[in-house]
């Protein structure tokens, strides 16, 4: 059973508000990848025989606000910020910019578990399963 309780919120719906030290994204740092996680993303890429690089975002969900949305990317939308980190492309749509800025997306094997983890900055709590944070 999972530690969150609380309803989810609708997944589309975009957060509130901005993290207090926000400056906009002309001052954004980057977003970027560590070596294994841009290796797994380039293999899986290859596997797919398709895609440009990989696309992260938040939504608003579980009990402490927000949750990562990770998906492969096929082609940049016009909006997009685009970061590129050891050759593979980092896409993040202007509303989640500010919740993402300088974090690290990190791949990792831990027993028998792996997966990605997100290494960010922003973050000033998260919920006990691991699932949703907030700014």
């Amino acid at each position: 059973m999972s530690a969150c309780t609380s309803a989810t919120p609708d997944a589309t719906a975009t957060p509130q508000l901005e993290p207090a030290n926000w400056r906009g994204s002309q001052h954004a740092s980057p977003v970027t990848l560590s070596a294994r996680a841009a290796d797994h993303i380039a293999r899986y890429i290859a596997k797919r025989g398709k895609g440009i690089g990989i696309r992260l975002g938040v939504k608003t969900s579980g009990c402490s606000g927000m949750a990562y949305k990770l998906e492969f990317a096929d082609a940049a939308e016009p909006e997009d910020h685009i970061f590129d980190s050891h050759g593979i492309k980092v896409l993040v749509d202007p509303r989640s910019l500010p919740y993402l800025a300088g974090t690290e997306l990190d791949y990792a094997r831990e027993g028998l578990n792996e997966g990605f983890k997100f290494n960010n900055p922003n973050v000033k709590d998260a919920c006990g399963c691991g699932e949703s944070f907030t700014t």
